[in-house]
Order: structure tokens, then sequence, then C-alpha cells
């Protein structure tokens, strides 16, 4: 468990100095760069999510308009 916990610690601790240093460079504070990369997180899922319905809704239209017909009655 000690292993567990000593691995969680680093990786926390390495992970947030990313945002530190940038913070540093940039000459922000670290909570904007931290909220910054979770939004962007949350608008990069949204975006492929949009284009998944619309691949989704244009096979549907496609399905609607070119429809086979067996014979020529079935107008």
């Amino acid at each position: 468990m000690k292993i567990i916990h000593s691995i969680r610690y680093f990786f926390e601790k390495r992970g947030f100095e990313v945002s530190s240093r940038l913070a540093d460079k940039l000459g922000i504070r670290v909570t904007n760069v931290r909220l910054f990369f979770i939004y962007i997180s949350f608008i990069t899922l949204g975006f492929w999510f949009g284009v998944y319905l619309t691949f989704a809704f244009l096979l549907k239209l496609k399905d609607m308009i070119y429809t086979k017909r067996s014979s020529v009655f079935d107008l």
C-alpha cells in the first residue's frame, strides 16, 4: 500500500509541477493554467461528439433519401 501512495505522490507532484512551471514562464497564476487545461479537455471531447452526431445525422438522411426500391410500383 505504501508503494501505491508513493507512486501517486510522485505523479501528482510532477503533474502539478508542469502547470506551475508553465505559469511561471507565462507570468500568470497556476490556477488559471489548470482551469485552461480542464476547459480545453471538455471542449475537445465535445467537439468530437458533435462530429459524431453530425455524421450520424447525415447517414440517417442518406438512408431516407436513397432507399432501394424493388419495383416501379413502390413509388
